[in-house]
Formats: structure tokens, C-alpha cells, sequence
């Protein structure tokens, strides 16, 4: 049987540039945009209301959209300003998409795709998800326009051929080195990363601890490379992880000197948070979460609780703490280094349990039928409908969902509604100036079961 004859390559548009009106601002950092021709654009370093030129990044004569950068503003927005990093611009570092957008217009661009998502994906108004439409900045983040906030104490560093340490362009495994980066907290300005050179080196992932003097340096050495001897601005412990092209699921770490953790403050505790472990990235993060969830929660002392995605126990400690010793709580996480933290954090709690294995399979596994309450912090893809519906299923007389993807928490509060459970309230927070994430967090009850409207 012969075959069919291959359809000719359509030809790649990157390059082309258009003049454009830029629309409204769509999740991932970017604005939505046509041009004269009809063709969809998703094009960055803008703002909606501008007219600029874009040159294609990516996208052909047959892709259903493209993707640009604007590279020249003819009719700037009211809320741009110079992008005080140097690095920011197209074809630059893609660690930050609004360094060119006021503080407080940053977080109106978030409101609106949150707003937009929770209306096409899980078909709510702000007023039923009980939003007031705002995202509130973390405390000590509100600058004026041209600062930038010093938030991120969680920073992975890519290393170029020769030796820079950097951070990667947008959509790209290409190293944009650096001298310094503005969203940096000071523990992490402070060591010099940037300032050294890496030979042999993939990537420097750097953790300063928030409420200790704690510095951890994870080297990747690039695959036959040796580890060169660590001299940094302060004081730090180093780990050495497994080069990337031998990794399956969590690479092994080696310590090499110094702790194998660092020791975070959060809910009036000290947690251990072990090298290449989960700890919120923003200096301020941890508490601003904690608070919201224990207030729409509101735990009562003898209550079961279930804290998912437990990571090293934040959520499963504060809830011990407040339901007491005639309390329950059961964590399950998928990472084993963070299993290890969080029996560590959590030993002096009795009546706590917690168990490592993916939560849609752990979960069923426990044996447990109700529950008063249920915290779920899933990753970045959402819980999903099978998981939804196993915590529907306990009972619960309230759940926090906590969520850093808008689309993925209105896919997850659409599976909620259709098991029976509603939005009570939802608050968001600007946890991650200068990009364009945020997290969220939203309490449910029981409502009416299968309600659509």
C-alpha cells in the first residue's frame, strides 16, 4: 500500500514583524494581539491599550497562534515604566514578565486573568467565588513604580558554557548571565553567585532562610566534571546534586559541608527544609498563607484533618497546633526528602501522620472515610477531578484549597462544585512580583450537590 506523500514544511514566520493593537492580558505573561491579517499573537513587554511592533519568537504559516515580542512601543499604556533590571527586555532574561508595568498595575493584570479564569473554567463570578477582585501585596512589598521588591529566596542560577552564572531567556535553555538579580532577597545577593565564575558547572540552586542566618548552595557539576572548591561572600553549606541527564524523579544530593537543610521560621515554629526541598519562594509567603488558611478554616480543638501535597508539614503543624491533643492530622506528600522534613518538623505532635506516596493513591490506601477539614496545596497541574472527588467524599466541613496556578484552581473549583462543595471565600496575593504568577487561596463548603448556576 503506498504511503502518502509528506504535506511541504510550512515555513517559520520567526523574524516578521507586524504593528499591532495590543488587547487584554492572558495567563503566562503576555497580551493577546492580531494582526491585520487576522492572525493571533501572544506578545510580551507590552500592555493592553498599546500599539507597538512585535517580531515573531516562535510560530509558522500554519501555527494557529504566534508568539512575539514587542520590541517597539508607538503608543505606551499609562502603567508602563523603564524596567528597572537591565536584564528584562525581549530576548533577555525570562525570570520576570512585568519589570515594565507600575506595582500596583501588576497586580490589576493578575485580578484580571484570575477574574477571566474563574468565569471560562469554572463558570463564577468574583462575587460567587466570594472574591472581593483584588490581589493583595505581601507586607513590605508595596514600592513605588521603578523599585522592585527583594522577595525571591529561592533561586536556581543556570551556568553557561563559560562558567556565568545567569538565568535562562524566556522559553529558551539559553543562559542569560547576570551581575545581580533585583528580586533576589538579600541572603541570596549577599553569597556573590553571580559574581564568580562555575567552570564545570550546570546550575546553582541557592536557598536563603527566612527568620535564620541558614545559606545553602546546590551544585549541579556538568556529567565527568569535578566540583570546584566553594568560596562565597558569606558563610554556607554546600550540597552537590546528580548531573540532569541522570535524573529520574528526584536527583540524589550529596553534602559536601555545612547542613543538608536550612532552617525556615513560619507559624511561631522552626522547620527544617532539606536541600532541593519545597519552601515557598517569597520571604513573607509562608506566614501570609499559613494566616489565610487557619482563618478560613477556623480548626477546633478534637477535629480530623488532612493536610495534601503536606511538603514539609507548614499546613499539618498549624492544624496539630490548633486542634489539639484530642486532635488527628494525616499529611501525604510525594517527595521523599520532603516525607523526611515533615515527620522531622511534625515528631513533637503525637497525633500526626504522615504518609509519602502520590495522594491519588495514598489517600484511598489510608483508610480513612470522614474528615473535618482538608488543606490541599497541589502542584503547579492542580489536584485534578479524581482527587477532588476522594476529598469530597470525607465530609469535610470546610477545605482550603491553595493554589498557585489561576487556571488549574478554577479547573479544580469546577470538580469541587460538581461534587457538592462551593466557594465560601477566596483571597488572592501578589506572592511573586514582577511575573506573572500569584497564589490563591479559596474555602469550600458543602453547597448544593451538582449545582450549575
Amino acid at each position: 500500500m503506498p504511503t502518502a506523500e509528506p504535506s511541504p514544511k510550512a515555513a517559520s514566520l520567526v523574524g516578521q514583524e507586524y504593528e499591532v493593537e495590543v488587547g487584554p492580558v492572558a495567563h503566562g505573561g503576555h497580551c493577546v494581539a492580531r494582526t491585520a491579517e487576522g492572525r493571533v499573537l501572544f506578545v510580551r513587554h507590552t500592555l493592553p491599550g498599546e500599539r507597538v511592533v512585535v517580531r515573531v519568537t516562535e510560530g509558522r504559516e500554519d501555527s494557529r497562534y504566534l508568539r512575539a515580542d514587542a520590541v517597539r512601543v508607538l503608543t505606551p499604556a499609562k502603567d508602563r515604566v523603564p524596567a528597572p533590571c537591565p536584564f528584562s527586555g525581549p530576548g533577555r532574561c525570562g525570570g520576570c514578565d512585568w519589570q515594565h508595568v507600575k506595582p500596583g498595575a501588576q497586580r490589576r493584570l493578575k485580578g484580571e486573568v484570575l477574574a477571566e479564569h474563574l468565569r471560562s473554567l469554572a463558570g463564577l463570578t468574583a462575587e460567587e467565588a466570594g472574591w472581593d477582585g483584588t490581589v493583595e501585596p505581601a507586607p513590605g512589598d508595596k514600592v513605588p513604580a521603578g523599585e522592585v521588591p527583594a522577595w525571591r529566596t529561592r533561586v536556581q542560577f543556570a551556568v553557561d558554557e563559560q562558567g556565568r552564572a545567569g538565568l535562562r531567556r524566556h522559553r529558551s535553555h539559553e543562559v542569560e548571565p547576570v551581575d545581580r538579580c533585583l528580586i533576589a532577597a538579600e541572603g541570596v545577593e549577599e553569597l556573590g553567585v553571580e559574581r564568580r565564575a562555575w567552570p564545570g558547572i550546570e546550575s546553582v540552586e541557592v536557598a536563603a532562610a527566612t527568620g535564620s542566618n541558614d545559606r545553602l548552595v546546590v551544585l549541579t557539576p556538568r556529567p565527568g566534571a569535578r566540583l570546584p572548591l566553594v568560596e562565597l561572600d558569606r558563610p554556607v553549606s554546600v550540597m552537590r546534586a546528580e548531573p540532569s541527564r541522570s535524573r529520574g524523579g528526584e536527583p540524589p544530593l550529596h553534602r559536601v559541608h555545612g547542613r543538608a537543610f536550612v532552617r525556615e521560621r513560619a507559624d511561631g515554629r522552626t522547620w527544617r527544609v532539606g536541600g532541593g526541598g519545597f519552601w515557598q519562594g517569597h520571604r513573607e509567603a509562608a506566614g501570609v498563607l499559613v494566616d489565610a488558611v487557619m482563618r478560613g478554616l477556623t480548626p477546633r480543638k478534637g477535629e480530623m484533618a488532612i493536610d495534601l501535597y503536606c511538603g514539609a508539614g507548614l499546613f499539618a503543624g498549624a492544624l496539630a497546633d490548633r486542634v489539639g491533643e484530642r486532635g488527628a492530622v494525616l499529611g501525604i506528600e510525594a517527595s521523599k526528602r520532603a516525607v523526611e522534613d515533615a515527620r522531622h518538623n511534625l515528631a513533637d505532635f503525637p497525633r500526626v501522620r504522615v504518609e509519602h506516596g502520590p495522594v491519588a493513591k495514598v489517600l484511598p490506601r489510608t483508610g480513612i472515610a470522614s474528615a473535618d477539614l482538608v488543606v490541599l496545596d497541589p502542584p503547579r497541574a492542580g489536584a485534578g477531578g479524581e482527587v477532588v472527588r476522594r476529598v469530597a467524599g470525607l465530609g469535610a466541613r470546610r477545605v482550603a484549597y491553595v493554589a498557585c496556578d489561576p487556571a488549574a484552581l478554577a479547573r479544580d473549583l469546577a470538580h469541587f462544585r460538581a461534587a457538592g462543595y462551593v466557594p465560601r471565600f477566596l483571597r488572592a496575593f501578589d506572592l511573586f512580583p514582577m511575573t506573572h504568577h500569584l497564589e490563591c487561596v479559596a474555602i469550600l463548603e458543602p453547597g448544593r450537590k451538582g449545582a450549575q448556576d
